[in-house]
């Protein structure tokens, strides 16, 4: 069954091999272009552990990050976590999916101030128990219209993998209306949300991870839903 990937490079590469391990066929058709932003670091020593939400962070945010990295590092997710060890960072801690979740193991583990390099466009979290001093260190471009991988996916009806409320939301701008015809599955029940209403179909997985939603994708092609 073709499945459509629509997250940014390298993680659409990521995803299409675990699909394939699953028995899918995936269709890569990146929404965003990413890339690094200038930025400036702040002073390490006013800051307990780093917070990375994204592998983005770890792979772009260049040499800044240099006096950082033997900071406690809590990640959210795996891969983040992966992107981290490999960007040199020593003690890192890997976390839940969810930032907010993050913050409270941090604050448990006595950490009051945490430098967070992000996205420009990010979502923010907060605990009154820490500080969070959120920069952004790179930029996820969107695309202004459908790639023609894309177009062709879903003439034959590939189900649509989101990642994230904005790629829903960009998706959902870049199709239109007409989009009764189209599956979709969501990492997250906001993501789906995002996504608006009108699909043939619209499901979310039930952890907000990448291995999650790829089992809901072959579940769903397995029930015949795809």
């Amino acid at each position: 069954m073709k499945i459509l990937i629509l997250r940014p490079e390298p993680g659409a590469g990521e995803t299409a091999a675990r699909a394939r391990e699953l028995g899918l066929e995936p269709v890569v058709a990146p929404l965003f272009t990413v890339r690094p932003l200038a930025w400036t670091p702040p002073d390490p020593s006013g800051f307990d552990a780093v917070l990375l939400t994204s592998a983005h962070t770890a792979r772009l945010a260049g040499g800044g990050m240099t006096p950082f990295l033997e900071r406690p590092c809590y990640t959210v997710g795996e891969r983040t976590a992966a992107a981290a060890r490999e960007a040199g960072f020593t003690h890192v801690r890997e976390g839940p999916a969810d930032g907010a979740a993050l913050l409270q193991i941090m604050a448990a583990e006595g950490m009051r101030s945490a430098f967070h390099p992000c996205g420009r466009e990010h979502l923010t979290w907060h605990d009154a128990d820490v500080a969070v001093t959120s920069i952004p260190v790179y930029a996820a471009d969107a695309i202004d219209r459908l790639p023609e991988a894309a177009r062709e996916a879903i003439a034959v009806d590939a189900l649509v993998l989101l990642h994230s409320p904005r790629a829903a939301s960009l998706f959902s701008a870049l199709v239109g209306p007409s989009r009764s015809n189209i599956r979709i599955a969501a990492i997250s029940r906001a993501a789906a949300e995002a996504a608006g209403e009108g699909w043939h179909s619209r499901d979310h997985a039930e952890a907000p991870r990448d291995q999650a939603l790829l089992e809901l994708a072959a579940k769903l092609c397995q029930d015949g839903r795809v």
